[in-house]
């Protein structure tokens, strides 16, 4: 029997003035907004119903999770992320999941294809770690082939700056095997966002 992969999307609920914080702050919420939403729907057409994985929704806030279906399209299994800052929440949903391989991606991410998921799953054939690095020192895709995890796996990391990848890799063993995937880029900022625009 193959085992099944997983892909977890790890997100917030779309919500006018309570989505993308960092983003609106700069263009505004009802930008911010549209773009979350955007982006949220066009990786799940893009992911949701490929065979080749299941995907999970990892959801803030909890609620979301335990409400009706509304904005999330069938197939797309839901989990509450719960409490704790990003590590917390990705190792607690990552202990929920059946076995098998999985890869976190973030859903800011406008250039994430289905091939992209693919490699990741492809190294993890071979590795026991993958990475998709970001252009400011984070990442954007993260994933493991099985478990056990390593204790202390995402513990301490300095969230949202140029050191959360070497961080992230610190924190696994150094027997275990890593590997680097493509760089995107995860839209949290001005900056970012207009140089997505500018790319349509």
């Amino acid at each position: 029997m193959t085992t099944r992969r997983h892909l977890i999307v790890f997100t917030r609920t779309p919500r006018l003035g309570g989505t993308k914080r960092r983003l609106a702050r700069e263009i505004g919420d009802l930008p911010a907004w549209r773009f979350s939403r955007l982006t949220l729907r066009t990786l799940l057409h893009r992911l949701a119903r490929d065979p080749r994985w299941t995907v999970w929704l990892a959801l803030t806030p909890d609620a979301a999770a335990r409400g009706r279906r509304g904005f999330w399209p069938a197939g797309c299994r839901r989990l509450p992320q719960g409490s704790g800052d990003l590590g917390a929440r990705m190792t607690r949903v990552l202990r929920c999941l059946p076995s098998g391989p999985a890869v976190i991606v973030g859903s800011d991410v406008p250039g994430i294809e289905a091939h992209h998921i693919a490699a990741a799953f492809r190294r993890l054939e071979v590795h026991d770690a993958v990475f998709g690095p970001a252009p400011d020192g984070g990442y954007w895709l993260a994933g493991l082939r099985r478990r056990p995890l390593p204790p202390g796996l995402f513990r301490d990391v300095r969230w949202s700056s140029p050191h959360a990848l070497a961080d992230t890799a610190a924190t696994i063993p150094s027997s275990r095997r890593i590997s680097l995937i493509d760089e995107l880029e995860d839209v949290d900022d001005a900056a970012s966002y207009h140089r997505w625009r500018s790319s349509l």
